[in-house]
């Protein structure tokens, strides 16, 4: 039998692993995915649980429960050499391997691009894993419990300021849904006021959301606004310093959560590897998702999703000509290039990836939302609906739309669950404070 290799158990991963089980004869081929976590993680749903509207365990999908033959590997491939169709697999458990393959898809996604900022890296949370939009959502109610029992004052300041950087679909999103989660829990504490808790928006450009039209992105901004964020544009972060943030405007105010959005990148451990690699770090791919390098395609090798960089041969191309990084692209190639792994072991034709844009829709918080296709655009309630729906449909499973749904049911009738469990993250502690110890030996 053939194998097949997949690097990386997200969108494009666990899709392209999904649709070869579907599509493969039994004994034609022989697939393993390689991913250091168990699940795969519905990102645009990661505002919704920052916000409480989701539980985190149904924004992600257990690839052991719904990849019935495809053999799980729980580590990282941290060396890759094409030309001897080998990588090295390094597990979370154990000593690293070597494993050969006949084709090999690389589908690791992307991670958070940050900038040499002082203070990012030591103060920022990213938006970009199911783990940090939980602890996103435990850092606001534990200021807002922390924020309750002090007088007015910097510090009281400080815990009931967010600061979001990036003004994409991400930070948008992430913006609108922690203000509206934030208006919710003021009636669970009389001590705080809407004008005590503050909201910013720093984006660099002079708009907002540059997939929708420029008359959309404002409407965006003056609904944000009037539901008490304040949006800066052409602004850049200086410093986030002890979580002092300062402005290229020469403004400063004090933060204690600042979450970063401000654009993605490929793993950097591929440009150590033989693939080839575009001047971003993308691996180069074609339109029907083979690798191709100087000296033409690399037999057996192929890539989607984020951490691909894929020609856009649509009537409306992306920026630079290449499929931009997000779900849509990362899904919808998945299953061209499963169909095309399957038609290359039997020798048919392959296939282009050429697709028909769905639009773009957004959430700004309950009940308010934004959705653009084309020309046409619809605000507020039934464009929040519209995205409910779209993406409850499309995160994979029947049994992860069920809990999704099933989840937004309580919520309408019992509201958003605002219990604090921001002490998992140190579940030892209490045990270590009591745990009694052997005695020092006397001598």
């Amino acid at each position: 039998m053939s194998k097949i290799l997949i690097v990386g158990g997200g969108y494009a991963g666990f899709y392209t692993a999904w649709k070869l089980e579907k599509w493969l004869r039994p004994g034609e081929a022989e697939v393993t995915i390689v991913d250091p976590l168990p699940y795969m993680a519905y990102l645009p749903f990661l505002p919704e649980v920052a916000a409480g509207s989701i539980e985190p365990r149904h924004a992600v999908t257990a690839r052991r429960r719904h990849l019935k033959t495809t053999h799980s590997v729980a580590g990282k491939v941290t060396t890759i050499s094409h030309a001897d169709k080998k990588v090295t697999i390094t597990p979370n458990e154990g000593e690293a391997y070597d494993f050969e393959y006949d084709h090999i898809v690389i589908a690791t996604g992307s991670v958070s691009r940050t900038f040499p900022i002082p203070g990012i890296a030591d103060n920022a949370i990213g938006m970009k894993t199911i783990e940090e939009a939980v602890a996103v959502r435990d850092r606001l109610v534990s200021n807002f419990e922390k924020a309750a029992s002090l007088p007015a004052g910097p510090e009281r300041d400080r815990l009931l300021t967010v600061t979001v950087v990036g003004g994409g679909f991400a930070g948008i999103e992430t913006l609108g849904e922690l203000r509206s989660f934030a208006t919710s829990l003021l009636r669970r504490y009389p001590e705080i006021t809407f004008d005590d808790t503050k909201f910013h928006l720093i984006e660099a450009m002079g708009r907002i959301m540059p997939e929708v039209a420029l008359e959309t992105s404002l409407w965006v901004i003056r609904k944000l606004t009037d539901l008490g964020a304040n949006i800066h544009l052409d602004t850049q972060l200086s410093s986030a310093v002890d979580g002092k943030i300062e402005l290229s405007t020469g403004e400063s105010f004090e933060s204690d959560l600042i979450v970063w959005t401000a654009g993605v990148m490929p793993r950097p451990f591929l440009r150590g590897t033989d693939l080839p690699i575009g001047e971003r770090g993308h691996v180069r791919g074609r339109p029907d998702l083979r690798v191709e390098g100087d000296d033409g395609i690399l037999e057996g090798a192929w890539t989607a999703g984020d951490t691909s960089a894929i020609p856009d041969i649509s009537a409306t191309p992306g920026p630079g000509g290449f499929c931009v990084p997000n779900a849509q692209h990362a899904v919808r190639q998945a299953k061209v290039l499963a169909r095309n792994i399957v038609a290359s072991l039997r020798g048919e034709g392959l296939a282009d990836y050429n697709h028909k844009n769905a639009g773009a829709v957004a959430g700004l918080g309950l009940n308010v939302g934004v959705f653009q296709s084309g020309k046409f655009a619809m605000k507020g309630y039934f464009a929040w609906l519209a995205h409910r729906f779209y993406h409850g449909l499309a995160i994979p499973t029947w049994e992860r739309k069920w809990r999704v749904f099933g989840g937004w049911v309580g919520h309408f009738f019992l509201g958003r669950d605002i219990v604090n469990i921001e002490a998992v993250q140190t579940p030892r502690a209490v045990f270590e404070e009591f745990a009694s110890r052997p005695r020092p030996k006397t001598d």
